[in-house]
């Protein structure tokens, strides 16, 4: 680094008694996305590890400059998910990329990549996917998320090495950055050894309630509703509320009283992502909706889903 400090990553690896799958989880690509760093550390205190067959390897934080910066982007200002697989001889992310392809991803067959929304963004625990991967399917649908998302990878993502790699793989989005959401958090910690079950890397759980068992609503499209102009926001639906075709999401306001614009819903849906700012420009993203056929029915399971997690929080921090 500038002040001839030595660049590091720190990997955990723990390694089963038995043969078995090899599951990377990372966290922290963005370094203000605290929610997955959080997850992964109470994920290494578990002693239900002890019985781990396969290996597992644990980055809680892939970009330590910009976790160090309580930044999302590199010191140069770049998007380390927008550089992926790297270049030894590229930019310091391209480096860094190149370095955790090579040293890490490419010892793995199984991956869960660990993100959370933007700044005053908050995202509802969701899933995404590539479509028509089965394998990552069954692993979303082990990690017993509200909402999976089927949709096409960005260039230069991680996600994007992963699936040219042929390693099944899941993007977890919760939360907000700069925030630690205890809720987003407990949903990561359960998925990840609800999917390590599934591999049969961890023992089966002797007693499943099965009451307390939720269906995941799976969804191929999603969109955004925009501000139709500048002004003051006000928003009259929240995370997981289904919505239908032209109702009232939110009010925006021009902050001298000359009138406001209501945002109506273009698609029936449930809200998986919104905005917290209260001051908008003409254009700005609001409401990210999963398109569903029966939205009342999709709130139902995300609301059941969110009343287990919030009831069970403390046991991870208590050990």
């Amino acid at each position: 680094m500038i002040d001839h400090q030595p660049l590091s990553m720190t990997v955990h690896v723990a390694r089963g008694r038995q043969a078995g799958p090899c599951l990377m989880v990372s966290a922290g690509i963005h370094g203000n996305e605290i929610c997955g760093v959080e997850s992964l550390r109470l994920l290494l205190k578990m002693r239900l590890l002890k019985r781990l067959r396969g290996d597992l390897i644990v980055v809680p934080v892939v970009n330590m400059p910009a976790f160090m910066a309580r930044s999302r982007y590199l010191p140069d200002r770049r998007d380390l998910n927008r550089l992926f697989p790297g270049s030894a001889k590229g930019s310091l992310g391209g480096r860094l990329a190149s370095l955790f392809v090579e040293e890490v991803v490419g010892k793995c067959t199984h991956a869960v990549d660990m993100h959370s929304g933007a700044v005053n963004r908050p995202n509802l625990p969701q899933i995404r996917i590539s479509p028509d991967d089965e394998a990552a399917m069954e692993m979303a649908k082990a990690f017993r998320v509200p909402v999976v998302i089927e949709s096409p990878v960005r260039e230069g993502t991680l996600r994007q090495t992963l699936l040219a790699r042929e390693i099944p793989s899941l993007l977890f989005e919760a939360g907000e950055a700069g925030r630690l959401d205890h809720s987003s958090v407990r949903y990561g910690v359960r998925g990840l050894v609800s999917v390590m079950r599934s591999l049969s890397m961890l023992p089966q759980e002797r007693k499943v309630d099965t009451r307390r068992r939720t269906k995941t609503v799976v969804a191929d499209e999603t969109y955004w509703e925009r501000a139709p102009m500048g002004g003051i926001f006000t928003p009259m639906k929240g995370l997981g509320k289904a919505v239908t075709v032209g109702e009232v999401l939110g009010i925006v306001a021009d902050p001298f009283g000359r009138g406001e614009c209501k945002v109506k819903a273009r698609e029936s849906g449930v809200i998986i992502g919104c905005s917290r700012d209260a001051a908008v420009d003409e254009g700005d993203a609001l409401f990210h909706i999963a398109l569903t056929h029966d939205p009342a029915k999709a709130e139902r399971q995300i609301q059941r889903s969110s009343r287990f997690i919030k009831n069970s929080l403390e046991s991870h921090y208590t050990g």
